[in-house]
């Protein structure tokens, strides 16, 4: 499974400390090279700059053979979109909401940071709860719907695990 990412899900991964979970989740992790560069900008996070300038083995950084221009996006979600449909990957990691539109339109799969932190929750990664709250602490947007309705099946997740091993004869 390749996923390639845009700079917001790996900006927001790495200022609450679970950017790890991404190989642990997808074998093939990529990133182009603009969205590095995005990660490496002025103003960055300390974090993320020192992150970004020295990138785990296990992020692949590909450059795409064309970039999109004329859509509005930035550099970073158009080299992403570009490589997604180059490398036929099977996720997009975006969380803008123009560039997810576009994505989907182009016919990409496309998984935001809450997303991956659910799923990071389901195989028992990570407290969903616990990085919604230091996601909070940051400036990242997220629906607040969206937000309370995954905050309720991961609640709904460990109630009926946890209920699950109530039941289990033991020896």
């Amino acid at each position: 499974m390749i996923v390639v990412s845009d700079t917001s899900p790996l900006n927001y991964l790495i200022l609450i400390g679970q950017v790890d979970v991404l190989p642990v989740l997808f074998p093939r992790v990529v990133a182009p090279p603009a969205v590095v560069a995005e990660m490496l900008q002025q103003g960055a996070p300390e974090v993320v700059a020192n992150w970004a300038a020295s990138p785990p083995s296990w992020l692949e950084i590909i450059a795409p053979r064309a970039t999109y221009t004329g859509l509005g996006l930035g550099a970073g979600e158009a080299e992403a979109i570009e490589l997604a449909q180059e490398l036929k990957a099977d996720q997009v990691l975006l969380d803008e909401r123009k560039a997810t539109l576009v994505a989907r339109r182009l016919g990409l799969a496309v998984t935001g940071t809450l997303t991956v932190l659910s799923l990071a929750a389901e195989k028992s990664l990570l407290s969903f709860p616990a990085v919604i709250a230091a996601l909070r602490q940051t400036n990242f947007r997220g629906p607040a719907d969206l937000i309370e309705e995954l905050l309720k099946q991961d609640e709904k997740r460990n109630t009926e695990g946890a209920g699950r091993e109530d039941s289990t004869p033991r020896a």
